[in-house]
């Protein structure tokens, strides 16, 4: 069965990005003053630098791993090596000096959104591709028709009582000589603009955006009543003299009059100006209204409806203007407007909040340009899949991974964004997920924790990771999520349900993973960041706490590195103050964490907490220190022989069918203790430990222990006349058990395997 979001990336795809993060090793060389230089042998079609620019501004925005490279546009300065035809560059990364780099060539599309850091420099360099552009689109680019503020002040000027200089307004530039330009979007150009003028040079346009921008004057637009086939005004308030400027554009096949419905306008559309719009535009296939508030009835009664299933044909249609219509339209906008809600709408593709089809339309077609549009849309669909069930679930996951890259830095998308990810991503869906679509989630995650600390944010974030299997999906970015979730149990933090997912997740990352992925995260100082938190809950015993301890267990099992940072960092003191009294409740987790790095005390033999685990994990410690030999025992109370009649009375009163809050990755730290004479309760207590792990589980460490050579040494235990008669009974129940394993490898017990603190 195919997977969502399954189709692998393409040859180009990955050679793009490969190049990109190894420059220095494919393409370039180090130059003068460390400055990247692309090598002379190195001659690149459109095709590939188009890609290779466009490929590097997404990896800038969406992988805090990609390091920028300060001279990067530099490459492509001379069009003799390589050659830039359509070009994407969004945000405030982009700088003047980056236009400037590729000003000769011979650009046939220039796309520039929300870059305000581009100021009037960039107009002068577009200038310099008026005889090849194509499509320009300077949407939210506010600032790039204004001139730098003023010139650098000299070192000892007072400017203490003088007022700060706004900003000039670039009065210079104008579209004269851009005769091969056809498409333009100017969303969102300053009201101190004239569009009339700035526009008037432009002969050959096809396609408009004006977007938020104030019209004082409309007829300039029929300038292009022949040409103009797609017309963009967004938010912009609609008038009697605007409409009937509109519908003399009688080429016209998408038509954008949408607005914001929170803003305030003061036009009210009505059946008639509707229909007007639908009786002269006849070529029209995509109109969008969206969030418009009709001043009267212009749909059908419902009890006039035509029976039957929804239908697209005008002639049944629900709206009495688009009756009007001479095919259904391609692409309808209704978001926003009750007459979503209606049965038959002449309409291949609908925006609105009807049901989940509309709304993830809705989400497909505004999230580019109108954010604030597909913030809303991005929350309906998270209350479907939170309350109904969501039947598009690859569309849904990837158009709202596609805002969440789109909009890395508006903190409301991250935040329904990150929402909607955690029920599109549980088990309810899991299972027709591919491994790459849900990478692909995991980074946008982590694009978000690491743009914004605020509240709701992180935990989203946090508890979407939840939904992952730990460790395993996430070792990928098994450093990146390390560092974001210590960074959460920082002091500073003080929200505790975040505090508490982090600790869980710190947790389930540590636990079943090598140990140097253990040690790489002991040295991102995640003791420290632990121990905070367990000396901040000394009276309370939560679930912090126990995560807590243990994380510091699974952290330094197996890993004396680790073990060694425990004990310098003053790890003894904090477990001696958790065990005073009014402080907390000793758990399963404090004991093992001491036990692991061979602290031990000999009345933890006796202890019942957790079952036989503390008991358990005691008498193992306590097992490894006396194969070591009597004369590693240097104290004189208790003495070693009384703490081994203790071991031997503590391990014949365990219920050897006891179930087990621990995980075995592997045997040899018990194997070790069987083919010995130097301490007959270490090689009884191993015996047992093997017998009580191969009855209970016998699927997950039968095989195990065969694998690992277990039973060759369980025969060496037969063969020594040292070895108790109780030691060699156990021995021979755990080969029985593992020989009937093979014969008969069916799991027996139906009950559950449950693990709690986990051990690597």
């Amino acid at each position: 069965m195919k997977l969502a979001g399954d189709n692998p990336d393409s040859l180009m795809t990955l050679a793009t990005v490969f190049c990109l993060r190894n420059l220095r090793k494919t393409m370039c060389y180090q130059g003068f003053r460390n400055k990247l230089c692309l090598r002379s042998d190195i001659f690149l079609p459109s095709e590939i630098c188009d890609k290779l620019v466009n490929t590097y501004m997404e990896l800038v925005h969406t992988d805090s791993n990609f390091e920028p490279v300060e001279s990067f546009f530099q490459l492509f300065s001379d069009p003799r090596s390589t050659r830039l035809t359509r070009v994407q560059l969004r945000e405030d990364f982009v700088r003047d000096r980056d236009l400037e780099a590729i000003r000769k060539q011979d650009l046939i599309e220039l796309h520039l959104t929300y870059c305000n850091s581009l100021s009037s420099r960039s107009l002068k360099t577009l200038t310099c591709f008026r005889e090849t552009l194509v499509s320009l689109c300077l949407f939210g680019c506010n600032h790039i028709f204004y001139r730098n503020s003023s010139a650098p002040l000299a070192c000892n000027e007072d400017t203490e009582d003088e007022e700060e200089e706004s900003p000039a307004l670039e009065t210079d530039f104008n579209f004269q000589g851009f005769n091969r330009l056809r498409l333009l979007n100017l969303g969102g150009l300053p009201e101190e603009v004239d569009a009339e003028t700035l526009l008037k040079p432009l002969k050959s346009l096809t396609t408009l955006d004006l977007s938020n921008v104030p019209l004082l004057r409309t007829a300039f637009l029929t300038q292009w009543k022949d040409r103009l086939a797609s017309l963009i005004l967004y938010n912009v308030d609609l008038s009697e003299e605007l409409v009937s400027t509109v519908v003399e554009l009688v080429n016209l096949r998408h038509l954008d009059i949408s607005r914001e419905s929170r803003r305030v306008f003061k036009f009210k559309m009505t059946r008639k100006i509707l229909t007007s719009i639908v009786q002269h535009l006849v070529n029209l296939v995509s109109l969008d209204i969206s969030g418009h508030i009709m001043l009267d009835n212009c749909t059908v009664p419902h009890f006039e409806e035509a029976l039957g299933r929804p239908s697209t044909e005008p002639c049944m249609s629900s709206i009495y203007p688009f009756q009007e219509l001479k095919r259904p339209l391609q692409f309808l906008g209704l978001y926003d407007t009750t007459l979503c809600n209606v049965t038959h709408i002449p309409a291949n593709k609908v925006t609105g909040s009807k049901n989940e089809d509309q709304v993830l339309n809705a989400i497909e077609a505004y999230t580019d340009f109108r954010p604030e549009l597909a913030h809303r849309a991005i929350n309906q669909l998270f209350d479907i899949a939170r309350i109904q069930h969501c039947n598009q679930l690859l569309r849904a996951l990837q158009l709202v991974i596609a805002a969440l890259k789109c909009h890395k830095y508006d903190k409301s998308i991250q935040v329904t964004g990150s929402a909607a990810l955690f029920y599109l991503t549980n088990t309810e869906y899991r299972s027709d997920q591919s491994v790459k679509l849900r990478r692909e989630v995991i980074q946008v995650v982590l694009n978000g924790m690491e743009q914004y600390q605020e509240v709701t944010v992180q935990r989203n974030c946090c508890l979407t990771l939840c939904n992952f299997s730990i460790p395993e999906e996430l070792e990928f970015q098994y450093t990146r999520v390390n560092q974001l979730l210590l960074k959460i149990l920082e002091p500073a933090r003080q929200d505790e349900s975040i505090q508490r997912i982090a600790v869980h997740l710190c947790n389930a990352l540590v636990c079943q993973v090598d140990n140097h992925h253990k040690e790489a995260v002991g040295k991102m100082g995640f003791y420290y960041d632990i121990s905070e938190s367990i000396t901040n809950k000394f009276f309370i015993c939560d679930q912090v706490m126990e995560f807590s301890w243990s994380a510091l267990w699974n952290i330094t099992d197996e890993t004396p590195d680790n073990c060694q940072m425990f004990l310098n960092c003053r790890g003894m003191s904090l477990f001696l103050e958790c065990l005073q009294p009014n402080t907390f409740k000793i758990n399963f987790d404090v004991i093992c964490t001491l036990l692991t790095v061979c602290c031990f005390d000999s009345n933890l033999l006796d202890s019942k907490a957790d079952g036989i685990e503390v008991s358990y994990n005691a008498c193992g410690v306590l097992s490894h220190i006396m194969f070591d030999g009597p004369e590693v025992w240097s104290m004189k109370e208790p003495q070693r022989d009384t703490v081994m009649d203790k071991m031997w009375d503590a391990i014949q009163s365990w219920d050897v069918s006891s179930r087990r809050n621990i995980n075995y990755r592997s045997f040899e730290p018990i194997l070790r203790l069987l083919p010995q004479n130097i301490s007959p309760v270490s090689q009884h207590w191993a015996t047992w430990a093997l017998y009580n792990l191969v009855s209970v589980y016998p699927s997950k460490y039968c095989p195990l222990l065969i694998k690992e050579g277990g039973i060759s040494l369980l025969e060496k235990v037969l063969e020594l006349e040292s070895s108790q008669p109780e030691t060699k009974d156990m021995a021979r129940k755990v080969m029985e058990q593992c020989e009937n394993f093979q014969e008969d490898p069916m799991e027996t017990n139906n009950v559950h395997e449950v693990i709690y603190g986990q051990r690597g």
